[in-house]
C-alpha cells in the first residue's frame, strides 16, 4: 500500500503535465511516451556518471522540455496536426533514448540517487509519503502559480477559444510551444524520479503512459470536480493517487499483471461514459447547488423575478412624465410645448 501511494504521487507529476496538454491546451500531446523515458534515461546516465541526482533530474526537465518543443515546432511552423506531430516526436525519441542510455537497460543499483538521499532521513512509509506529498503539491503549486501569470491565462485562454486570443494580438504558436515544453518538462521529472525509485531504466518504460495520465486526470475530476485551476490541479493529483491504489486491490485481487493495461483502458472509458449517466449528472448537479452555497434558491427567485417583468406590459413598465402626449405610431410621448410630430419645442 505504502509503494501505491508512493508511486502515485511521483505520477501526479505526470498527471499534472498531461492536465495542462488535455485540458487546458485542448491538444492530444503523445510526446509525454516518449518524453517520460527521455527524462529517465538522462537522469539515469547522469547520476551513474556521478552527477548530483538533483542536477540529474533538473536536467531531465530540460531534455523533456526540449522534445515537447520539437512537437510544438511541428504542429506550429510545420502545419502538422497536433496528434501526429506528437506520434512523430514518440516515434523518434525512441531511437534517441536508445542514444542516450547506450543501451536498452541502466541499472542504478548502488548509485546515490533522490531516494536514496531520503531515506537517509527517513523511514520508509509516513515520513516517506510526507515528503513525496510536499513534492507534490509544490510542483502543483508552482502550475497553478503559472497559470495565475499574464503568459499562463494566454495559455488557457488559447485552449478556450484560439481565435478570439488571436485577436488580442497573443502569440497561439507561442503559447503551444510553452505549454508543451512544460507539460514534457513535468513528465520528464517523473521519468526521473521513477527510475530513480525503482532502481533502473528502461526503454519501455514510458509505453502506455498517456493512458495513466488520462485516467488520473479523469478520475481524478469526475471525483473532485475541475471548476477552478486550483480545484482542478488538485483533483488530478489525488486521481493520480487513486489510479495507483485501484491497480494496486486489483493486484491483490489475484488479476494478472498482464491485464493492467487492459483495466487501465476499462478504467478510462468508466470515467468518460459515467458523466454521460443521467443519474450522475443529477449528482453533479445537486453538488454544484451545494458548493454554491444556496444558489439554486437564489436562480429560482431570480427567474421569477425575470418572469414578472417580462409579464409586465411595456406601456405599464415605461412611466411618463406627468403631462405629457402620447404621439402616434411612435409609442413615444411629448412633453408639453412640444411639437407632437417632430419633438422641437414651439415658441
Amino acid at each position: 500500500m505504502i509503494t501505491a501511494v508512493e508511486l502515485g504521487l511521483i505520477y501526479a507529476i505526470v498527471a499534472l503535465g498531461v492536465y495542462l496538454t488535455f485540458r487546458v491546451l485542448n491538444f492530444p500531446d503523445l510526446t509525454v511516451d516518449g518524453s517520460f523515458t527521455t527524462g529517465a534515461g538522462t537522469a539515469g546516465v547522469l547520476i551513474v556518471q556521478g552527477v548530483n541526482p538533483f542536477l540529474a533530474t533538473a536536467a531531465a526537465f530540460i531534455a523533456g522540455a526540449l522534445a515537447g518543443l520539437i512537437t510544438g515546432l511541428l504542429h506550429t511552423k510545420g502545419n502538422i496536426n497536433g496528434l501526429l506531430a506528437g506520434i512523430l516526436t514518440m516515434i523518434g525519441l525512441y531511437s534517441i533514448n536508445l542514444r542516450i542510455m547506450g543501451a536498452s537497460n541502466v541499472p542504478l543499483l548502488g548509485e546515490d540517487t533522490l531516494f536514496t538521499m531520503m531515506y537517509g532521513y527517513v523511514d520508509r512509509g509516513v515520513a516517506s509519503i510526507v515528503v513525496l506529498i510536499v513534492l507534490a503539491l509544490l510542483f502543483k503549486l508552482a502550475l497553478d502559480w503559472y497559470l495565475h501569470t499574464d503568459t499562463g491565462m494566454a495559455l488557457q485562454a488559447t485552449g478556450d477559444n484560439e481565435l478570439m486570443i488571436r485577436s488580442f494580438a497573443v502569440s497561439t504558436d507561442r503559447q503551444k510551444i510553452y505549454g508543451l515544453m512544460i507539460s514534457n518538462g513535468l513528465v520528464a521529472v517523473a521519468g526521473a524520479l521513477v527510475a530513480q525509485y525503482q532502481g533502473f531504466v528502461d526503454i519501455q518504460m514510458g509505453i502506455g503512459l498517456i493512458l495513466v495520465g488520462l485516467a488520473s486526470v479523469i478520475v481524478g475530476q469526475a471525483i473532485f470536480g475541475s471548476r477552478l485551476v486550483i480545484q482542478a490541479t488538485f483533483a488530478v493529483v489525488l486521481g493520480a493517487v487513486l489510479y495507483r491504489l485501484a491497480i494496486q486491490f486489483a493486484l491483490n485481487a489475484g488479476l494478472n499483471p498482464n491485464d493492467m493495461k487492459l483495466l487501465s483502458a476499462l478504467l478510462v472509458i468508466a470515467a468518460l461514459l459515467l458523466p454521460q449517466w443521467s443519474g450522475f449528472r443529477k449528482i453533479a448537479t445537486w453538488r454544484r447547488g451545494l458548493g454554491a452555497g444556496g444558489g439554486s434558491a437564489m436562480l429560482t427567485s431570480e427567474g421569477a423575478d425575470a418572469a414578472e417583468a417580462q409579464s409586465v406590459p411595456a406601456e405599464e413598465a415605461v412611466e411618463e412624465p406627468a403631462g405629457a402626449v402620447r404621439t402616434e405610431g411612435s409609442g413615444g410621448s411629448a412633453a408639453p410645448g412640444q411639437d407632437r410630430s417632430t419633438g422641437e419645442k414651439e415658441s
